[in-house]
């Protein structure tokens, strides 16, 4: 055993015994947040605005302060992205993540000198708790490789900005430096497929222990390896690779292709970090739910997902939430985020500790590779492509389709009734997809790295929509065809109604 390796026990043992005194005492934790931010901020512009020096509890939090999303949220973000100060949250940020927005377009998501070291600090926890528990140690001592976005960062009025990720990599811990790959000059490389070469080039060679990123993106590292070594299996290649962290996507849909490239099962943990702020991350590998970080500069709110879209949708603390019902999540952050709609869902599996799987998204959305596409953004592409050319859709629905056939990457599939069909649905489905890259940046992200290939249409016969939806029993009335599906369930029924043009 290595010294690193040694020390990591004790080392781990006290921050666990750290955590557990906030995670046995979460109500406790969230009421000394909440008292903690109100207290920082009442003299920002925000804090006058929403009269924070008469807020006593809760009651008065939520009486002061409604829930917003970015656009809403954006008069304030505006003025601390023209670089004034004192707006959200005291002083200035010290980053901003750059995010994909949805009607927002790309957003600025202020991260403060008080919420960066959370995000550092949990993602440590982690891996410190996973050592607690399993006393393994072994990958300390090896290479950690983190697939991530570039760390190169630009300057918005004297503030870096970045991609959460690439910021993340100027702050790794100096232990944690000399055992860390990709290169710096390496994760600068922005095609992604010319960046997944040159780790392969890095680490092919190297001892692996730890390997932590997107599921799809890091099946797309190991095909490489494989296609370097004459199909080799990674177990073969890092001998001593032994734990995996992902966050991001649903690890299931990739699980089984993962360990056979892996060619063996392999611990790992998830991880629940956004630009917002790191929220939660498995503590145990005998539970995959996940443990909430109630001290860690973030009070939750959490509303019914069902009454999201209400004018007056209760608002509950933490103390108020029930077992296995599904909450929209709401942030307020020590970067200045207030009232914060993450447009994420949650269910609580768990209240000693406080413990949740994330459900999906608020609204109707495909991310089934880390690309968030929302309804806005299809019905944008679609339907301007649409307009130029002249073509009319009576109706459609999008999918993923993750298992695609041999020696083809996976793709959104398109299910279209088309009321005036196109005169070269391969020119249509061109424009779509460029219409829904220019939409969503991660979308063009995962097409530009050969993640994803260019979108599938389908054309579907006359009526297959009233029939699907006939069959469903939600004809007429208020029901409505979902535009995105992060399932294959649709799509599934849809595909009896395909014709060809």
């Amino acid at each position: 055993m290595g010294l690193k390796a040694a020390l990591s026990k004790p080392f781990a043992a006290w921050v666990v015994k750290g955590i557990r005194k906030w995670k046995e005492h979460s109500l406790k934790a969230q009421d000394q947040t909440l008292q903690l931010l109100i207290k920082s901020a009442a003299g920002t512009l925000f804090g006058k605005d929403h009269h924070f020096s008469s807020i006593k509890n809760y009651e008065d939090f939520k009486a002061n302060v409604p829930i917003r999303d970015y656009e809403a949220l954006r008069p304030y973000i505006d003025r601390v992205v023209a670089g004034e100060k004192d707006i959200l949250w005291k002083g200035k940020p010290a980053y901003f993540a750059k995010t994909s927005g949805t009607t927002s377009g790309v957003k600025y998501i202020p991260i403060s000198k008080e919420s960066m070291p959370e995000h550092i600090k949990a993602a440590r926890n982690a891996l410190l708790t996973y050592i607690n528990e399993t006393g393994k140690t072994d990958f300390v001592n090896g290479k950690m490789i983190f697939l991530q976005g570039s760390p190169v960062l630009t300057k918005k009025n004297g503030i870096n900005v970045g991609r959460l990720s690439g910021i993340v990599a100027h702050l790794v811990p100096a232990y944690l430096q000399k055992n860390r790959l990709p290169s710096y000059a390496t994760n600068c490389i922005e095609d992604w497929e010319e960046k997944v070469e040159a780790i392969v080039a890095e680490t092919l060679n190297e001892d692996m222990t730890l390997i932590s990123g997107i599921p799809p993106w890091v099946q797309m590292y190991f095909d490489k390896l494989s296609e370097k070594t004459d199909g080799k299996k990674i177990k073969n290649i890092f001998k001593n690779f032994s734990l995996f962290v992902y966050g991001g996507v649903n690890y299931e849909p990739y699980r089984a292709k993962i360990e056979a490239s892996i060619g063996r099962k392999i611990d790992t943990i998830e991880t629940y970090p956004a630009s917002e702020g790191f929220i939660a991350y498995q503590d145990s590998q005998e539970d995959k739910s996940l443990l909430l970080l109630t001290k860690a500069g973030i009070f939750y709110e959490f509303i019914p997902a069902d009454e999201y879209y209400n004018e007056n949708p209760t608002r509950l603390s933490l103390a108020e939430v029930e077992l296995e019902k599904n909450y929209a999540l709401i942030l307020n952050t020590n970067a200045g985020l207030w009232g914060y709609s993450i447009g994420d869902t949650i269910k609580f599996v768990s209240k000693n500790p406080y413990k949740i799987l994330v459900t999906g998204r608020i609204k109707h959305f495909i991310s089934a590779f880390g690309e968030h596409v929302i309804g806005e953004e299809v019905e944008h592409a679609i339907l301007s492509v649409a307009n130029e050319e002249g073509v009319e859709i009576t109706e459609f629905t999008v999918a993923p389709q993750v298992n695609a056939p041999a020696n083809e990457l996976p793709y959104h599939e398109w299910f279209v009734e088309f009321g005036t069909a196109p005169k070269d649905m391969k020119v249509f489905s061109e424009k779509v997809d460029k219409a829904l890259q220019k939409k969503n940046i991660y979308y063009f992200d995962l097409i530009e790295g050969k993640i994803l290939q260019q979108l599938i249409i389908r054309p579907l016969q006359k009526d297959a929509f009233v029939n699907y939806m006939r069959a469903e029993g939600k004809l007429g009335g208020q029901n409505k065809v979902p535009r995105l599906s992060n399932d294959r369930k649709i799509a599934e029924v849809l595909t009896q109604y395909i014709v060809v043009i």
